[in-house]
C-alpha cells in the first residue's frame, strides 16, 4: 500500500464496515458489534490474518483479487469498493477500464487538437486520453459509448477492429510488442497491470502474444485500414513521446497520398 496514512484510513474503513454488519443468526448477546474478523474472513474466503493486518494498517500488499474478495465479503457499494481499491493502490479487477484514465498533458492535448490528420494520444495504460475528429471517424467502434476507449481492448476484443484492420494478425502482434516496451515504465500503475490481466483472461490471442515476450520500439511505416464507408485507406504512422511525461504517446497518421 502507498503510505502510512492511506493504510490507516483503509484499516479504519474495513473495521468500521465489518462492525456495522449484522452477524448471521442475529446473535444479540454479543458484547462487540458486527462481524468478528474470522467471520468476515470466512465470508471473503481470505485468511483471518489478512483481515487483521489490513485493519491494523500494517505495511502489507494484498493482491487485487484478495481485495475483491474482501469487498464482496463486506457487501460494499460501487462507491465504497472504489474507495477501498483507491486507498490500497490497487485497480479493481472487475473492470480495469472503468475509470477515464489519465488526462492528456496540456501540450499533448493542444497538439492533437491542431493536427488535421487522424491523431490521438495514449496514456500509460494505452487508453486514448485525447483524439481529434479525424481519428474518431477512422477508428470505427472505438469511441462509441465508451468514456475510456482503450486501444489494446479495441484491437483484441472489438469485432469492428478485425474488420477495420485488413492485416489484423500482424497489426495486433506488433501493437502488443510495442506496448510491452512501454509496459516496463508503467509497472507502478495499477491500471496498467489491470489491463494486462483482463486482456489475458478475455483474449486468447493477447495471452499467446503476451507470453511470447516480443518487444518492439514504436516505428513508423504504412498502416492500412478498411473503412466501411471510405474503403481501403493507407497512412504513414508517426509516434512522438511527450518530453515531460515519457509514458504518454502521440500518434498521427499521415495520408499516404501526401507523401513526398
Amino acid at each position: 500500500m502507498r503510505n502510512e496514512e492511506q493504510r490507516r484510513l483503509l484499516g479504519a474503513f474495513v473495521r468500521t464496515r465489518r462492525e456495522s454488519m449484522t452477524p448471521e443468526g442475529h446473535d444479540r448477546r454479543r458484547r462487540t458489534p458486527g462481524l468478528r474478523r474470522e467471520e468476515l474472513a470466512a465470508r471473503a474466503a481470505i485468511g483471518t490474518t489478512w483481515v487483521a493486518w489490513i485493519e491494523q494498517g500494517r505495511d502489507v500488499r494484498p493482491s487485487a483479487e484478495t481485495l475483491a474478495r474482501l469487498a464482496s465479503g463486506l457487501s460494499l457499494s460501487a462507491a465504497e469498493r472504489d474507495y477501498l481499491f483507491s486507498l490500497a493502490g490497487r485497480h479493481d479487477p472487475i473492470d480495469p477500464f472503468a475509470d477515464a484514465g489519465q488526462a492528456a498533458p496540456p501540450a499533448i492535448a493542444a497538439l492533437v487538437g491542431e493536427i488535421a490528420w487522424p491523431c490521438y494520444a495514449l496514456d500509460p495504460a494505452w487508453t486514448l486520453c485525447a483524439a481529434n475528429p479525424a481519428a474518431r471517424q477512422l477508428f470505427v467502434g472505438l469511441f462509441e459509448d465508451d468514456p475510456a476507449p482503450n486501444l489494446l481492448r479495441y484491437v483484441f476484443t472489438h469485432p469492428a477492429a478485425r474488420a477495420l484492420l485488413p492485416d489484423w494478425n500482424a497489426r495486433a502482434g506488433r501493437l502488443l510488442a510495442e506496448f510491452r516496451r512501454d509496459y516496463s515504465h508503467g509497472l507502478a500503475d495499477p491500471r496498467v497491470q489491470g489491463v494486462v490481466q483482463w486482456l489475458q483472461e478475455q483474449s486468447p490471442e493477447f495471452r499467446e502474444s503476451w507470453n511470447a515476450q516480443t518487444v518492439l520500439a514504436r516505428e513508423g511505416g504504412t498502416r492500412s485500414f478498411r473503412h466501411p464507408d471510405r474503403g481501403l485507406l493507407h497512412f504513414t504512422q508517426h509516434t512522438l513521446a511527450d518530453v515531460e511525461r515519457g509514458d504518454f504517446r502521440v500518434v498521427f497518421l499521415q495520408p499516404a497520398e501526401t507523401r513526398g
